[in-house]
């Protein structure tokens, strides 16, 4: 007699949206909590080769909170593809300017290098106030208010 190991097909659009409100949160532990909602790691039918996650939506971008001294020192790197077009902002400038590139590129970090990472990042919709335009989508806060109330309780005691 075999046994037929069962074994997740393409999903059929069951993605759900969460929020996330980035107010007042750690950056690192922000992003790696989005990490596992975006590569579906919370979900019973997670497979590596499929895109199994849910669409996030970040909010209050410009409230999240960094620890010790990272505001002055740590730098973010760009160029610009001309010869001696590397410029270097600090995380305060950054925050300061375009405050979704943050949380943006600390998400990236931690999903895979390959297209399938690239289409997970692209269901993150990252934005600096309280307004988001996906409230159609996003009607139900269901696992998203609750991973808040676990992370606040964590961080109070």
């Amino acid at each position: 007699m075999t046994t037929k190991s069962e074994t997740t097909k393409k999903p059929a659009d069951s993605a759900a949206w969460h929020v996330v409100d980035a107010a007042g949160k750690t950056l690192g532990r922000l992003a790696s909590e989005i990490a596992v909602l975006l590569q579906g790691k919370h979900n019973p039918a997670y497979v590596t080769y499929l895109n199994t996650g849910d669409f996030v939506v970040v909010i209050n971008a410009e409230k999240v909170r960094v620890t010790g001294k990272k505001l002055e020192q740590k730098i973010y790197y760009r160029h610009s593809g001309y010869h001696g077009g590397l410029t270097e902002q600090t995380l305060s400038a950054v925050l300061e300017k375009h405050p979704t590139r943050v949380i943006r590129g600390a998400v990236k970090g931690m999903l895979p290098k390959n297209t399938l990472g690239r289409r997970m990042l692209s269901r993150l919709k990252v934005y600096a106030g309280g307004a988001h335009p996906h409230e159609a989508q996003t009607s139900a806060k269901g696992n998203a208010a609750k991973s808040a109330a676990k992370t606040a309780r964590r961080e109070s005691s």
